[in-house]
């Protein structure tokens, strides 16, 4: 019993009880669907049964095959080399498990699964226990081979046998989820048969190839795998931080294809034919747009007061009737000396009738062209916004801050805008106007969401910000107001101030930068 103080004997009984107990899940699948065909109160009972029946499967095939391997005279001889009974067993061995390994592995890397089939009439309980026999038999063989490969006392492949079953039995099903729920496990276990298999027909061939090496081998690997669990589980736990929203928003556009700038590339510089994208820029802006539409402000949707159109009524009826007929406007904010001085919301139309018909605007809310107005605090939602617009009838929505100023207003035009892009009116101009190739002209109101589309970039809107056009996102990096001809340069585009307006950044010309190629040396 000196075999028992070896060190290596503990690591090769803890290494071939993992390796039996990975092998022997096939074995506990295939006893599941055989006992499946069995009524519900005898199906335990035929687990049990099958994995007693394995266990005894093996140990008989152990002994048997222990004693094979010890008739080590001559039987032939190929040339140089002779051939005992040994070799020849661990020949046939080890061949069966480099194929029994390569099919499995190949079915793993194939996606290939025992599916589990229903059954309306129950099988008699004897045959299946005759088909768990025969399944035994069959999946014993990798199992016995293994352990003679890995081993060289009998004591301690019985030994590691009777622990690996006897933990299936305990937790069988456990383990069979675990087993599942980790593909590279069984991966790497039969990555381990196709090293024991290697190594038996070394051994068949007259190689000797030292135990260690192989509990090196698998110790190594068995750490690695340990990590790249860790590693795995870790980033589950940092994805399960994430809304569930927010990862399929994120899945569906990775699948759409990268929003980034592609330059272009000389076909006679590049051979290699370019592949065809399958979604079109504006398609995978559109569904970017809906995706994150939920996500944006009021502020980034909304028309913003400095481009707001309102009546004064303290004007003379001949100029609000002139800029009425002037307004492409369907919908208008009445008011007096100052837009925060809000009387109501009325009809273009309504107006024009009113001053034609009366030469005035009844500011009465019950007998005048007036409404009473529709507001929103700029903290609420796009989709209650959107909610909102949907119960107006028709009627745009004022958006005011914590001190009741007015911010902007909001029509279902600027939602549309928000996921198909700009749709200006008749006294309006693109926001984003291209120039030439590479080169942009911008409003400094013009929207983060929209110039990124634009752009094809995704560094402009950054979560946290409290600004929403592209004169807020020039202001943060300039910190102060720029004067005409600065320009800043981020992410691979040239910001250049081209006009000023009192306190705000009213044009700014966008170039790309182009990086040039370092000419090929001689």
């Amino acid at each position: 019993m000196e075999w028992l103080m070896d060190p290596t004997i503990w690591v090769g009984l803890l290494t071939l009880i993992v390796l039996e107990i990975v092998l022997g899940i096939d074995n506990l699948i295939f006893i599941a669907i055989l006992a499946d065909k069995l009524p519900p109160h005898q199906r335990d009972k035929a687990r049990m049964l099958g994995l007693t029946l394995a266990m005894a499967m093996r140990l008989g095939l152990l002994t048997i095959v222990s004693w094979l391997v010890t008739l080590t005279s001559p039987l032939f001889s190929v040339g140089p080399l002779s051939f005992s009974g040994r070799d020849l067993i661990l020949l046939f061995g080890g061949l069966f498990l480099l194929f029994k390994a390569t099919v499995e592995l190949h079915e793993r890397l194939e996606g290939v699964e025992h599916a589990h089939t229903e059954s309306k009439v129950y099988a008699s309980f004897a045959a299946v226990v005759a088909q768990i026999v025969v399944l035994d038999a069959v999946f014993s063989l990798d199992a016995v081979i293994t352990a003679v490969g890995m081993v060289d006392e009998l004591g301690v492949m019985m030994a590691a046998v009777v622990i690996s079953i006897g933990v299936m039995m305990l937790a069988s099903k456990p383990l069979t989820r675990f087993v599942n729920g980790h593909p590279t496990v069984v991966v790497l276990c039969l990555s381990f048969l196709l090293m024991i298999g290697l190594s038996l027909i070394a051994e068949g061939l007259g190689f000797h190839i030292p135990k260690g090496y192989l509990y090196a081998a698998i110790g190594f690997s068995v750490v690695i795998e340990t990590l790249n669990q860790f590693a795995r589980r870790n980033f589950l736990k940092n994805q399960a931080r994430v809304p569930f929203r927010d990862r399929t928003a994120g899945a569906v556009l990775r699948l759409l294809g990268s929003r980034r700038h592609r330059p272009a590339v000389d076909a006679a510089a590049d051979a290699e034919p370019v592949e065809e994208e399958t979604f079109a820029v504006e398609e995978r802006n559109m569904v970017s747009g809906v995706l994150t539409l939920a996500d944006r402000s009021i502020r980034s949707v909304m028309t913003p007061r400095s481009e707001m159109s309102w009546v004064n009524l303290d004007d003379e009826p001949a100029a609000i009737l002139q800029q009425l007929h002037a307004t492409p406007h369907g919908l208008l904010p009445v008011c007096r000396g100052q837009l925060d001085h809000l009387v109501g919301i009325a009809r273009t139309k309504d107006l024009m009738g009113a001053l034609l018909l009366h030469g005035r605007i009844d500011d009465a809310p019950d007998t005048g062209p007036l409404r009473a107005p529709i507001v929103l605090p700029e903290t609420a939602g796009v989709l209650k916004a959107m909610e909102t617009l949907k119960q107006s009838h028709g009627q745009l929505v004022l958006i005011t801050d914590e001190y009741g100023t007015v911010q902007g207003l909001l029509t279902p035009v600027d939602i549309l805008e928000a996921i198909a892009g700009e749709f200006p009116d008749e006294d309006e101009q693109l926001a984003v106007r291209p120039r030439e190739a590479g080169v942009w002209e911008a409003d400094g109101t013009a929207d983060l969401h929209q110039l990124e589309q634009v752009l094809e970039t995704d560094g402009l809107v950054t979560e946290g910000t409290d600004y929403t056009s592209l004169a807020g996102f020039l202001l943060a990096r300039f910190e102060a107001l720029p004067a005409v001809g600065e320009a800043v340069e981020v992410d691979g585009l040239r910001y250049e101030i081209l006009a000023v307006d009192e306190r705000r950044i009213a044009r700014v010309l966008i170039r790309r930068i182009t990086v040039e190629a370092p000419e090929p040396a001689a």
